[in-house]
């Protein structure tokens, strides 16, 4: 049973594809949120263990007391194959060790859902899955979204960016219509179009919540020159360091640019 710094969590068949890819990014030298890697293992025993609330004490203050965002990791997840996404819970802005138990074993529960068994039989999966977790520091964002290095509907060599205000939940998750650019490799825009943003997921004091987006911020672009520059500009490193195409989430929070996930391209829907 392991609880590493994200950065050193590089064995996949422990610690999940998640936190694996991560780490590779940590490595690269990527802007990343700090974090923990709990191994399946780990998870395992946080579900029964009389130990789990030390432990989750722990890790709370080796992240020095912030809000958490807890992500799953599950072996196998994340790869070309098959990315998980929206398979199994995230839970987002946790604070304190009672919350972060609660949340590491609601994340832990999703991985055995219907919708998640049934796409891991899909993929031809064992079924019992093995799930590791990622806790790590949470962004507030102001903005934030997902990044396609490669146009992954038409195959063309150009970027996708979908974007909304607050967090990027409200984008994966589908509750708005995001904003769009479609950019050529040298960050030239060639298509920009305003979604319908009519609402926001913000952080409360533990959790976060759905509030209306109001007045002309519903249908006006989220980010500027300067934020697509910085965003194609993570694309080319992407691009360098992994030499294949990328799926990434991102967040900007007080105009720095996060890399919160990132996973292949994925060839099977």
């Amino acid at each position: 049973m392991r609880i590493e710094a994200l950065e050193n969590a590089l064995d996949e068949s422990s610690f999940g594809g998640k936190a694996a890819g991560l780490a590779r990014t940590l490595q690269a030298g990527l802007q990343v949120p700090p974090g923990l890697a709990l191994d399946v293992e780990m998870v395992e025993a946080m579900l029964t263990s009389k130990a789990a609330m030390d432990l989750c004490e722990s890790i709370v203050e080796r992240l020095r007391g912030r809000p958490m965002a807890v992500r799953s990791s599950a072996v196998g997840e994340d790869s070309e194959e098959a990315s998980f996404a929206g398979q199994h819970l995230t839970c987002l802005n946790v604070r304190g060790a009672e919350a972060l138990i609660k949340a590491i074993r609601e994340v832990r529960a999703s991985a055995g859902t219907a919708s998640a068994l049934a796409y891991r039989r899909k993929l031809g999966l064992d079924e019992a899955p093995r799930l590791g977790i990622v806790v790590q520091r949470m962004v507030a964002a102001e903005t934030a979204g997902v990044l396609f290095t490669t146009n992954p509907v038409t195959g063309a060599d150009e970027r996708v960016i979908e974007a909304s205000w607050g967090l990027g939940e409200a984008v994966v998750s589908g509750i708005v219509t995001p904003d769009r650019w479609r950019m050529l490799r040298d960050g030239t825009v060639v298509e920009a179009l305003a979604g319908e943003k009519d609402v926001e997921i913000v952080p409360l004091d533990n959790g976060v919540e759905e509030r209306p987006v109001e007045g002309e911020r519903v249908y006006e672009l989220c980010l500027g020159t300067n934020d697509l520059a910085k965003l194609a500009a993570l694309a080319r490193r992407c691009d360098e360091y992994f030499g294949a195409p990328s799926d990434v989430e991102w967040a900007f929070e007080d105009d720095e640019l996060y890399l919160l996930q990132r996973r292949a391209v994925t060839t099977t829907a």
